[in-house]
């Protein structure tokens, strides 16, 4: 939800908002959050990925549920997102997005599915910053406006920086599973220490973005930094040394603060 509310913040600020593509945008998003979950649990699962787990029940790895189940739920998902974007292209006459809707649901698969995931090569954060920040946010824009007017951009940087910093806590709590099973994510390459003040830069780097919106349209738009506050407990654990389960709360945090800032975003930009 986070940034499809951020886009259309920006949409309202630039005096395009439209319901009808920012809910089908919604959608897009949705299905694909959805979908890539399911994805990553069916192919973790049948890997044996999951077999070291500090975090919730997974369906494939703890058998709760077939893997062709659950593979078929993910490709459902992919293909209700595929469906909503096919209809937005066809409204907004961007045909070239086509292209990018494929890209997204290849990268929503291969993140741990194929024969050689990119999640398991560090690559993680990197696909998400880019997917769900800067694609997510600009497409939101771009479908409701016509054009991407420059203070999407760190709009998209801080909704990318806070939806990276769930799979940094993600990683940081499965760190030991995930290099008992050889799962090299990014948290496993910075190692301990690295990964948990990585996670403190993103959070930052979402603050010094939201200023940067805020000096290019409206100061309205730091009711933003609400979300940021919501993780100032969450940091103090990260660089506290909290381990396995102690992280979970980070992780629900992570999310939480993400959608606040959002919003902040968007009653901001709407006010403005």
């Amino acid at each position: 939800m986070a940034p499809v509310l951020a886009g259309s913040g920006v949409s309202a600020w630039a005096g395009g908002f439209t319901l009808t593509a920012a809910a089908l945008a919604l959608l897009v998003s949705l299905a694909l959050q959805v979908g890539v979950n399911y994805a990553n649990d069916y192919s973790d699962g049948v890997r044996g990925t999951d077999a070291v787990r500090v975090g919730p029940l997974r369906l494939v790895g703890s058998g709760v549920a077939e893997p062709r189940a659950v593979k078929r739920a993910a490709f459902a998902c992919f293909g209700v997102a595929a469906v909503a974007g096919l209809v937005l292209v066809v409204l907004t006459g961007f045909w070239w997005l086509l292209v990018v809707g494929a890209a997204c649901v290849l990268a929503a698969w291969y993140y741990t599915g194929g024969t050689r995931p990119y999640g398991y090569r560090g690559l993680g954060e990197v696909f998400v910053f880019v997917f769900f920040g800067l694609v997510a946010v600009s497409g939101t824009v771009l479908v409701q406006v016509g054009t991407v007017p420059w203070p999407t951009w760190p709009v998209a940087v801080g909704i990318g920086s806070l939806a990276c910093s769930i799979l940094v806590a993600n990683n940081l709590r499965d760190l030991r599973g995930d290099l008992a099973v050889g799962k090299h994510t990014l948290a496993t390459r910075l190692g301990d220490r690295g990964t948990r003040w990585f996670y403190v830069a993103l959070v930052v780097l979402a603050a010094v973005a939201v200023v940067v919106v805020a000096a290019a349209t409206t100061w309205w738009a730091l009711l933003a930094l609400a979300g940021i506050a919501l993780l100032v407990p969450a940091v103090r654990r990260v660089l506290g040394g909290a381990q396995g389960p102690e992280l979970i709360a980070v992780l629900k945090s992570s999310g939480t603060a993400e959608l606040t800032y959002a919003l902040g975003l968007a009653v901001g930009l709407l006010l403005a």
